[in-house]
């Protein structure tokens, strides 16, 4: 029997839904969504699931995830339901429902959780380089031969190779903390969209090796994104995760390759991926904040207050980042190392909380969610 509870709109609209009881299940929506084929009544579907409040089939649904927002269905929806901004709700709902600590839910429906818990971790890292890591060298002897700062020497007595495994410890530290949470909630999105499915079918541990193919290359490609007619759109998204990805990965895997005090010439791989990933990121940034400013399009009309945060978060990452790379090539001592901890201070927190349980953890859910449907679909085939 499929428990419904009309109570549940109000809980959805904490996550930033509109008033889709305006929605009188016309399928307007579908018709002209670029991403609904065959007999998928995507989005309709959900949003009847979301009027009815039927949370467990919500909860087994992959459909918010396979929207990429292009706005179409609220452009043309005669009742001005906004369908789109309905799934971009639900996609802030179903990662709150996949954490199990439910730090993710009170991010998404507090300001004072989603901003103190950020500053809270950003004193944490000032302070631990207050007591672990002062800036205690003599500034003279902190210009290298290039002209440069040694950034890895602003602790008297302590050699480069020691501060950079420091940080580096630290770095793993965050990454595994990072990878504990999102690997759990990822477990949990497993649960309720495979093994709990209604559908009731067994995947074959072949069929998971089989279809593995499609989570890496959704999650390169953002293929799907790329079918939806804005175009540009798509393509500053990839150019921010491509970025980010880049930037993530050097920072925790190959930081002392990263963090060098020789100023290598432009066309080094250690400055180009640098300058790629701010070139996408900062691209990216300004595009969709002045768009969120305007209100330009359906898809920038309404922002949460977690669109923002995330926006302003990885802008502040970003402009230290440049800071902090000017100061160093210049040889500018103490402006190096008070932007290298306020860097920090800015990047640990957004990538805590911003990667298991917020805006960023959709990199990990949309390509799983494309994984998780195909197999459900094609054991549901071999089924029958």
């Amino acid at each position: 029997m499929v428990k419904i509870r009309p109570e549940f709109s109000d809980e959805i609209k904490k996550f930033g839904g509109v008033d889709f009881n305006a929605c009188y299940n016309c399928g307007n929506c579908t018709a002209v969504c670029p991403l609904s084929v065959n007999d998928n009544t995507f989005p309709r579907r959900l949003l009847r699931y979301t009027v009815l409040g039927m949370e467990e089939d919500i909860q087994s649904s992959t459909d918010p995830w396979l929207c990429y927002y292009c706005g179409d269905c609220s452009t043309t929806c005669p009742r001005q339901a906004n369908p789109g901004e309905i799934m971009m709700a639900l996609r802030r709902y179903l990662t709150a429902s996949y954490d199990w600590t439910g730090l993710s839910r009170k991010f998404y429906t507090s300001k004072k959780w989603g901003i103190g818990s950020l500053v809270l971790i950003g004193v944490i890292v000032i302070l631990l380089f207050a007591f672990f890591l002062p800036f205690t060298a003599d500034p003279a002897g902190l210009i290298n031969e290039d002209g440069g700062v040694r950034i890895n020497h602003f602790v008297k007595g302590m050699d480069g190779e020691t501060f950079v495994r420091m940080i580096e410890t630290g770095d793993l530290v965050m990454a595994g903390i990072i990878t504990f949470f999102l690997v759990s909630n990822i477990f949990n999105m497993y649960l309720k969209i495979v093994i709990r499915n209604r559908k009731k079918v067994k995947v074959p541990f072949s069929l998971y090796v089989k279809e593995a193919w499609n989570l890496f290359y959704h999650f390169g490609t953002q293929n799907r994104f790329s079918k939806c007619e804005g175009k540009s759109y798509w393509l500053l998204h990839w150019l921010l995760m491509s970025g980010y990805t880049l930037m993530f990965t050097v920072i925790v895997v190959f930081l002392p390759w990263f963090q060098t005090e020789k100023i290598h010439p432009i066309y080094h791989p250690q400055r180009f991926i640098g300058y790629y990933a701010t070139f996408g990121i900062l691209l990216a940034i300004i595009v969709w904040s002045v768009n969120r400013l305007r209100k330009s399009g359906e898809i920038h009309k309404y922002s949460h207050k977690t669109d923002w945060v995330f926006l302003i978060m990885l802008f502040l990452t970003t402009l230290t980042g440049i800071l902090l790379h000017i100061f160093r090539i210049t040889g500018m001592v103490h402006s190096t190392y008070y932007t290298y901890v306020i860097h920090l201070a800015i990047l640990v927190p957004m990538l805590v909380v911003e990667v298991p349980f917020s805006k960023w953890s959709h990199l990990a859910y949309r390509p799983l969610a494309i994984y998780f449907t195909n197999l459900v679909n094609k054991a549901s085939e071999s089924k029958s």
